[in-house]
C-alpha cells in the first residue's frame, strides 16, 4: 500500500466554485486526496463545503503533488476524474514507483495510463545516475557479454551509440 499513499499523501487540490470566483470571491479549502476512500467521498465532501449553492460548479484553483495525474488528463482548472483513486490503486499494484510513471508520461504526453504501465513492464531498464553508468551496468550484467579481462571499452563512447536506442528521463531509462 506504500505507492498508493505516496501518491495520494502528496496530491491535494484547492477547491472553489466558478460562481464564487465570478462575485470576487477566493473562498474554498484544499482537501488532501488521501483524506478520502475514494471519489465519491471527495465528492460528497466538495458539495458539503459548497452546501450554500444549489449546484456548485467546482473550480480547482489550485492543486499540488498531482503532476502524474495531470499529466493523464485527471486532473485540472475544471475537472477531476472519478477514475483518480482507480489509477493510484494501480500504482499501489504496479511493481513501479511514481517517478518512473512521472518520468515515462515526461516524453509521451497523450499516453494513457494502461499504455504507460505496458511500456514501462516491456522497457523500462532502471535508474541510473547517468548514461555511462546505465550502459556499463547493461553490459557488464549481460550473461552473454563475456570479454577477457584485456579489452577496454570506451564506456562514454559506447554510451553515445548506445543511446540513440534508449531514453532518459529524471534518472529513469526506457528502451524506444
Amino acid at each position: 500500500m506504500a505507492n498508493l499513499q505516496n501518491c495520494l499523501d502528496i496530491a491535494s487540490i484547492y477547491v472553489s466554485t466558478y460562481a464564487k470566483y465570478n462575485n470576487g470571491s477566493l473562498y474554498g479549502k484544499w482537501l488532501n486526496l488521501s483524506d478520502y476512500s475514494d471519489y465519491d467521498e471527495l465528492l460528497t465532501a466538495m458539495y458539503e463545503l459548497h452546501s450554500d449553492e444549489s449546484d456548485p460548479e467546482f473550480m480547482l484553483q489550485d492543486y499540488e503533488g498531482c503532476e502524474l495525474f495531470e499529466k493523464l488528463g485527471l486532473i485540472s482548472e475544471c475537472h477531476i476524474s472519478k477514475d483518480i483513486y482507480d489509477i493510484a490503486e494501480q500504482i499501489n499494484d504496479s511493481e513501479y514507483s511514481i517517478e518512473v510513471y512521472e518520468a515515462l508520461l515526461d516524453n509521451f504526453l497523450d499516453m494513457s495510463f494502461e499504455s504507460a504501465c505496458e511500456y514501462a513492464n516491456n522497457f523500462y531498464c532502471g535508474e541510473y545516475a547517468n548514461d555511462v553508468e546505465f550502459v556499463q551496468e547493461f553490459y557488464e550484467n549481460d550473461i552473454y557479454f563475456k570479454l577477457p579481462h584485456f579489452v577496454c571499452i570506451d564506456w562514454e563512447a559506447t554510451a553515445r551509440n548506445i543511446m540513440y536506442d534508449y531514453f532518459e528521463s529524471n534518472g529513469h531509462y526506457f528502451r524506444c
